[in-house]
Protein backbone atom coordinates (compact mmCIF):
# COMPACT_ATOMS: atom_id res chain seq x y z
CA UNK A 1 0.00 0.00 0.00
CA UNK A 2 1.45 3.27 -0.77
CA UNK A 3 0.41 7.11 -0.28
CA UNK A 4 0.46 10.08 -2.52
CA UNK A 5 0.11 14.09 -1.50
CA UNK A 6 -0.33 16.30 -3.91
CA UNK A 7 -0.15 20.22 -2.60
CA UNK A 8 -1.38 22.38 -5.24
CA UNK A 9 -1.24 26.29 -5.16
CA UNK A 10 -3.41 28.46 -7.74
CA UNK A 11 -2.39 31.66 -8.88
CA UNK A 12 -2.99 34.83 -7.46
CA UNK A 13 -6.77 35.44 -7.73
CA UNK A 14 -7.62 32.15 -8.65
CA UNK A 15 -7.70 30.65 -5.40
CA UNK A 16 -11.82 30.27 -5.97
CA UNK A 17 -11.42 27.37 -8.36
CA UNK A 18 -9.59 25.51 -6.06
CA UNK A 19 -12.21 25.53 -3.46
CA UNK A 20 -14.46 24.36 -6.71
CA UNK A 21 -12.16 21.62 -7.39
CA UNK A 22 -12.94 20.49 -3.61
CA UNK A 23 -16.52 19.07 -5.36
CA UNK A 24 -15.80 18.77 -8.81
CA UNK A 25 -12.71 15.63 -8.18
CA UNK A 26 -14.82 13.69 -6.11
CA UNK A 27 -16.21 11.81 -8.52
CA UNK A 28 -13.27 11.31 -10.90
CA UNK A 29 -11.29 10.45 -7.43
CA UNK A 30 -14.49 7.69 -6.62
CA UNK A 31 -14.65 6.57 -9.34
CA UNK A 32 -11.14 5.22 -9.73
CA UNK A 33 -10.45 1.60 -9.45
CA UNK A 34 -7.24 1.75 -7.51
CA UNK A 35 -7.63 4.53 -5.08
CA UNK A 36 -8.68 2.43 -1.91
CA UNK A 37 -9.02 6.01 0.25
CA UNK A 38 -8.69 9.66 -0.66
CA UNK A 39 -9.33 13.31 0.79
CA UNK A 40 -9.51 16.63 -0.68
CA UNK A 41 -7.81 19.26 1.96
CA UNK A 42 -7.32 22.71 2.74
CA UNK A 43 -4.11 24.11 3.38
CA UNK A 44 -3.01 26.82 6.11
CA UNK A 45 -0.79 29.38 5.76
CA UNK A 46 1.87 28.40 8.06
CA UNK A 47 2.80 24.93 7.39
CA UNK A 48 0.87 23.41 10.36
CA UNK A 49 -2.36 23.63 12.21
CA UNK A 50 -3.25 26.94 11.52
CA UNK A 51 -6.67 29.57 11.76
CA UNK A 52 -6.10 31.37 8.56
CA UNK A 53 -6.89 29.39 5.26
CA UNK A 54 -4.86 29.81 2.64
CA UNK A 55 -7.29 30.35 -0.04
CA UNK A 56 -4.86 29.82 -3.01
CA UNK A 57 -2.82 26.10 -1.84
CA UNK A 58 -4.93 23.09 -1.60
CA UNK A 59 -4.07 19.42 -1.37
CA UNK A 60 -5.28 16.12 -2.31
CA UNK A 61 -4.20 12.74 -0.60
CA UNK A 62 -4.90 9.35 -2.00
CA UNK A 63 -4.54 5.34 -0.56
CA UNK A 64 -3.90 2.68 -3.48
CA UNK A 65 -2.18 -0.38 -4.12
CA UNK A 66 0.27 -1.45 -6.64
CA UNK A 67 3.80 0.50 -7.83
CA UNK A 68 5.15 3.75 -6.90
CA UNK A 69 3.98 5.16 -9.60
CA UNK A 70 1.69 8.15 -9.14
CA UNK A 71 -2.05 7.72 -8.76
CA UNK A 72 -4.33 10.10 -10.14
CA UNK A 73 -6.96 10.82 -12.54
CA UNK A 74 -5.97 12.46 -15.74
CA UNK A 75 -8.78 15.24 -15.55
CA UNK A 76 -7.44 16.53 -12.35
CA UNK A 77 -3.77 17.09 -13.78
CA UNK A 78 -5.23 18.53 -17.01
CA UNK A 79 -7.13 20.82 -14.28
CA UNK A 80 -3.75 21.65 -12.87
CA UNK A 81 -2.11 22.52 -15.64
CA UNK A 82 -5.01 24.69 -17.39
CA UNK A 83 -5.02 27.02 -14.07
CA UNK A 84 -0.95 27.53 -13.99
CA UNK A 85 -0.75 25.82 -10.84
CA UNK A 86 2.44 24.97 -8.60
CA UNK A 87 2.21 21.17 -7.85
CA UNK A 88 4.28 19.21 -6.00
CA UNK A 89 3.96 15.48 -5.50
CA UNK A 90 5.30 13.61 -2.78
CA UNK A 91 4.74 9.15 -2.86
CA UNK A 92 4.96 7.59 0.75
CA UNK A 93 5.12 4.48 2.04
CA UNK A 94 3.02 4.22 5.22
CA UNK A 95 5.29 1.99 8.01
CA UNK A 96 4.54 3.20 11.05
CA UNK A 97 0.80 4.41 12.74
CA UNK A 98 -2.36 3.91 14.98
CA UNK A 99 -5.55 5.89 14.78
CA UNK A 100 -8.25 6.21 12.17
CA UNK A 101 -9.23 8.35 10.03
CA UNK A 102 -13.48 8.97 9.70
CA UNK A 103 -13.08 5.44 11.60
CA UNK A 104 -11.39 3.34 8.65
CA UNK A 105 -7.88 2.00 9.04
CA UNK A 106 -7.19 4.00 6.13
CA UNK A 107 -3.08 3.19 5.46
CA UNK A 108 -3.65 -0.73 6.48
CA UNK A 109 -2.94 -2.34 9.67
CA UNK A 110 0.41 -0.73 10.75
CA UNK A 111 2.89 -1.63 13.51
CA UNK A 112 2.86 1.34 15.97
CA UNK A 113 7.48 0.61 15.63
CA UNK A 114 9.62 -0.25 13.05
CA UNK A 115 13.65 -0.68 12.73
CA UNK A 116 13.53 1.95 10.36
CA UNK A 117 15.43 5.28 11.34
CA UNK A 118 16.43 7.16 8.13
CA UNK A 119 14.22 9.99 6.24
CA UNK A 120 11.21 9.96 7.60
CA UNK A 121 7.38 11.53 6.82
CA UNK A 122 4.85 12.27 9.58
CA UNK A 123 1.40 12.61 9.47
CA UNK A 124 -0.86 13.88 12.58
CA UNK A 125 -4.59 14.01 11.93
CA UNK A 126 -7.18 15.22 14.36
CA UNK A 127 -11.01 15.95 14.68
CA UNK A 128 -10.86 18.50 18.01
CA UNK A 129 -13.53 18.52 20.09
CA UNK A 130 -15.36 21.79 19.81
CA UNK A 131 -15.45 22.27 23.46
CA UNK A 132 -11.85 22.08 23.46
CA UNK A 133 -11.07 24.24 20.44
CA UNK A 134 -10.08 27.41 22.07
CA UNK A 135 -7.74 25.04 24.82
CA UNK A 136 -6.26 23.39 21.30
CA UNK A 137 -5.43 26.73 19.42
CA UNK A 138 -4.18 28.39 22.43
CA UNK A 139 -0.96 26.21 22.09
CA UNK A 140 -0.14 26.09 18.35
CA UNK A 141 1.83 29.09 17.88
CA UNK A 142 4.26 27.77 20.55
CA UNK A 143 4.60 24.50 18.91
CA UNK A 144 4.64 25.20 15.23
CA UNK A 145 7.89 27.76 16.29
CA UNK A 146 9.15 25.38 18.01
CA UNK A 147 8.88 22.45 15.00
CA UNK A 148 10.27 25.19 12.31
CA UNK A 149 13.52 25.40 14.37
CA UNK A 150 14.47 21.98 15.29
CA UNK A 151 17.30 20.09 14.33
CA UNK A 152 16.35 17.39 11.41
CA UNK A 153 12.89 19.93 10.27
CA UNK A 154 12.68 19.99 6.66
CA UNK A 155 9.52 20.98 5.98
CA UNK A 156 5.76 20.61 7.08
CA UNK A 157 2.06 21.65 5.26
CA UNK A 158 -1.04 22.34 7.38
CA UNK A 159 -3.86 20.55 6.26
CA UNK A 160 -7.57 19.82 6.67
CA UNK A 161 -10.83 18.45 5.96
CA UNK A 162 -12.92 21.32 7.84
CA UNK A 163 -11.31 24.49 9.21
CA UNK A 164 -10.39 24.97 12.59
CA UNK A 165 -12.04 21.57 13.77
CA UNK A 166 -10.45 18.74 11.31
CA UNK A 167 -7.12 19.52 10.55
CA UNK A 168 -2.90 17.93 10.27
CA UNK A 169 0.18 18.35 10.25
CA UNK A 170 2.27 16.47 7.46
CA UNK A 171 5.69 17.83 8.02
CA UNK A 172 9.12 15.56 7.12
CA UNK A 173 12.21 15.11 9.25
CA UNK A 174 15.95 14.15 8.48
CA UNK A 175 15.67 10.94 10.68
CA UNK A 176 13.09 9.38 13.19
CA UNK A 177 15.74 10.21 16.07
CA UNK A 178 15.41 14.12 15.37
CA UNK A 179 11.83 13.51 14.66
CA UNK A 180 11.36 11.94 18.04
CA UNK A 181 13.85 14.32 19.79
CA UNK A 182 11.46 17.27 18.66
CA UNK A 183 8.01 15.50 19.56
CA UNK A 184 9.12 14.17 23.12
CA UNK A 185 11.90 16.68 24.23
CA UNK A 186 10.85 19.96 23.52
CA UNK A 187 8.54 21.07 26.29
CA UNK A 188 5.77 23.12 24.22
CA UNK A 189 5.57 20.09 22.02
CA UNK A 190 5.53 17.32 24.79
CA UNK A 191 3.14 19.44 27.34
CA UNK A 192 0.36 19.13 24.39
CA UNK A 193 0.88 15.98 24.21
CA UNK A 194 -0.04 14.93 26.99
CA UNK A 195 -2.74 17.41 27.78
CA UNK A 196 -4.60 15.93 24.85
CA UNK A 197 -4.89 12.52 26.51
CA UNK A 198 -5.39 14.11 29.82
CA UNK A 199 -8.10 16.59 28.65
CA UNK A 200 -9.45 14.83 25.44
CA UNK A 201 -9.02 17.01 23.48
CA UNK A 202 -9.81 14.53 20.78
CA UNK A 203 -12.33 12.51 19.58
CA UNK A 204 -10.78 10.89 16.42
CA UNK A 205 -6.91 10.83 16.33
CA UNK A 206 -4.13 9.65 13.78
CA UNK A 207 -0.58 9.13 13.54
CA UNK A 208 1.26 7.87 10.81
CA UNK A 209 4.83 7.61 9.78
CA UNK A 210 5.90 6.82 5.97
CA UNK A 211 9.40 6.42 4.22
CA UNK A 212 9.55 9.32 1.32
CA UNK A 213 9.95 7.46 -2.45
CA UNK A 214 9.93 10.28 -4.87
CA UNK A 215 9.12 13.70 -4.93
CA UNK A 216 8.45 15.80 -8.12
CA UNK A 217 7.21 19.66 -8.56
CA UNK A 218 7.88 22.43 -5.93
CA UNK A 219 6.20 23.95 -3.03
CA UNK A 220 6.65 27.39 -2.76
CA UNK A 221 9.39 27.36 -5.30
CA UNK A 222 11.28 24.78 -4.78
CA UNK A 223 11.46 20.59 -3.87
CA UNK A 224 12.02 20.37 -0.15
CA UNK A 225 12.96 16.51 -1.35
CA UNK A 226 15.32 17.36 -4.12
CA UNK A 227 18.61 16.52 -2.55
CA UNK A 228 17.47 14.21 -0.01
CA UNK A 229 16.04 11.77 -3.05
Amino acid sequence: MLCNLIIVKYPKYLGLFGMLSMAVFRLPLALHKRISFYKLLGCGKNGTFDTHPDWRQWGVLTVYNGSDEEILPSFIQKWWRFFHCEVWSVTLQPIEGHGTWDQKNCFGALPKQTPYEGLIAVLTRASIRVSKLRRFWSHVPAVAHQMRCAKGFITSVGIGEVPWVKGATFSIWDSKALMKQFAYSMQEHADVVVKTKKERWYSEEMFVRFIPLSSSGSLNGFNPLQEKL
